[in-house]
């Protein structure tokens, strides 16, 4: 299959390189970052480990990604892996997401750090209970069983598609899951890992970025409960 990296990138310089690096092989041929109005040196960092780089100046997590979706759709990928770009993931883990989608047993399959091995001080206490408990909400609301709301996800392209996606910021992890659900698809999940980041986090490391991210999750969470395709 066919599948497309996609990163979003916000300052993120010092990382970047060796998230693309770390991507082990047949799926370095088709990286993109996405650079979110970066000023330190993040776009050419990427371009130098050998992505594809595309510029999204306003800022948004979510708006990042679907720049990212838009390119890989009309790339012809069949499916598509997010990883952030601040070397917290695994890149060479991207097989264990894969699996179950090329064994035909999924549609969606976000990777779990919460039931992987997640390193001590990777995630803010406050990420783990919010994480939690959204896992909780989505279960009871969508009924998808699911332990955490990790970044690390793959994700057939058709079913991208039938999504449409609009969250711009914080509420998108979210309204894919939401939509996925109600989309009837297959959602699964896998143990992977995670390790502090490089740099500070942009929502979990700043008081704003925690409230927001907060706001946006919650909300959004109830608000799909009204979509229908």
């Amino acid at each position: 299959m066919n599948v497309c990296v996609v990163i979003p990138a916000l300052d993120e310089a010092d990382s970047v390189g060796r998230v693309i690096r770390s991507v082990p092989a047949p799926y370095t041929q088709n990286i993109v970052v996405v650079d979110n109005g970066s000023t330190d040196g993040t776009a050419e960092a990427a371009r130098a480990a050998g992505a594809t780089v595309l510029c999204e100046s306003r800022r948004g997590y979510g708006r990042a990604c679907l720049v990212g979706v838009e390119y890989a759709l009309h790339g012809g990928s069949d499916i598509v892996v997010f990883l952030d770009a601040d070397f917290s993931d695994y890149p060479d883990e991207l097989p264990l997401l894969l699996a179950p989608i090329e064994r035909a047993e999924a549609d969606l399959v976000i990777g779990s750090r919460l039931r992987g091995n997640l390193a001590r001080g990777a995630m803010a206490w406050h990420s783990v209970l919010g994480n939690r408990i959204i896992a909780a909400m989505m279960r009871v609301l969508y009924g998808l069983s699911l332990s955490d709301l990790g970044p690390f996800r793959a994700v057939r392209a058709d079913l991208l598609a039938r999504m449409k996606l609009r969250e711009t910021t914080y509420g998108w992890p979210v309204e894919m899951l939401a939509k996925s659900a109600r989309l009837g698809a297959r959602v699964v999940e896998v143990p992977v890992s995670y390790r502090k980041r490089i740099g500070r986090s942009k929502v979990s490391g700043t008081l704003r970025g925690t409230f927001g991210a907060t706001y946006y999750l919650v909300t959004r969470t109830f608000a799909y409960t009204r979509w229908r395709p």
